[in-house]
């Protein structure tokens, strides 16, 4: 049976989880709610291997962590000659990442590529190359350009997905605009099917200003989305049935993502297992 889990991305913006007594939010807190957490951190700048090692002793044994790979495996940026080769910082990474998965508490490494990252060959090697680079841990790719999702590429595509065991995630944002991609879910990785919600809004998907990301995020889905939602969730196809189904809010500007998780929570009545107990002092119980 699948098992559906849901997360936000960052820990710390979710007022609604605290009955909105302050802005921020602690990991802890954060652990009381949902089994699963997206941290982009890793794409600005490795954290030290004791932070790392400090989230894991604020969350329970069976949370999991989603992280982003670093701007320089996705291409955002190019190397340079005070960067070292492509293969150590890939090493550099992993290393960054081993408390995660020594403590076996890593679900995925998101590799969320920029809009000019396109359907073509060399970026398909790269990809092989990122599996070689990545060895055996999960993987999951978000596209932002709409090339990858032609007719002629996007069976070549998922069956490119399954070989590699790469989650091929489904990403749910305006569909008609120059750097966003149509809602695809489909089990490309039998482990792990990835959605990531960036909410709908048209108008500040492309907001040209300084502001365009907080602008881009900031959507509040209604509870006939949110139900739309929760029927493609039961009724994806077995190619096999995944073994999870992880649902991540990205649409926080806002601060929407916290109270649309707990609605779909309530529509699909999930019940999480293995939460961090409301008391602090009890997480040594795990």
């Amino acid at each position: 049976m699948t098992q559906i889990t849901l997360g936000l991305t960052t820990w710390s913006e979710h007022p609604a989880l605290i009955d909105g007594q302050r802005q921020t939010t602690t990991l802890n807190e954060y652990a009381q709610h949902f089994p699963t957490v997206e941290i982009d951190t890793f794409f600005y700048a490795l954290p030290k291997s004791a932070t790392v090692q400090k989230w894991l002793t604020e969350v329970p044994r069976d949370f999991q962590f989603i992280v982003k790979a670093h701007r320089l495996m996705t291409q955002h940026e190019n190397l340079t000659e005070q960067d070292s080769s492509l293969a150590e910082v890939f090493q550099k990474y992993r290393d960054a990442i081993m408390p995660l998965i020594a403590a076996g508490q890593l679900k995925c490494v998101l590799f969320q590529f920029p809009p000019f990252f396109d359907a073509q060959l060399d970026h398909i090697d790269y990809l092989r190359r990122i599996r070689l680079l990545m060895g055996n841990l999960p993987i999951a790719v978000e596209f932002r350009n709409a090339s990858w999702y032609q007719p002629a590429i996007l069976q070549p595509l998922t069956e490119f997905c399954r070989d590699l065991q790469l989650t091929l995630v489904a990403a749910d944002e305006p569909h008609d605009t120059l750097t966003s991609v149509p809602f695809y879910l489909i089990t490309t990785n039998p482990k792990l099917v990835m959605i990531r919600l960036h909410g709908r809004n048209r108008e500040g998907w492309d907001h040209p200003d300084k502001e365009w990301r907080k602008k881009r995020t900031l959507y509040r889905y209604s509870s006939r989305e949110l139900q739309g939602l929760a029927t493609l969730i039961q009724n994806l196809a077995p190619a096999p049935q995944p073994q999870e189904i992880c649902v991540i809010f990205n649409n926080n500007s806002g601060k929407d993502a916290a109270p649309n998780a707990l609605e779909l929570q309530r529509i699909l009545h999930l019940e999480f297992k293995g939460l961090a107990p409301h008391d602090p002092e009890q997480l040594n119980l795990f």
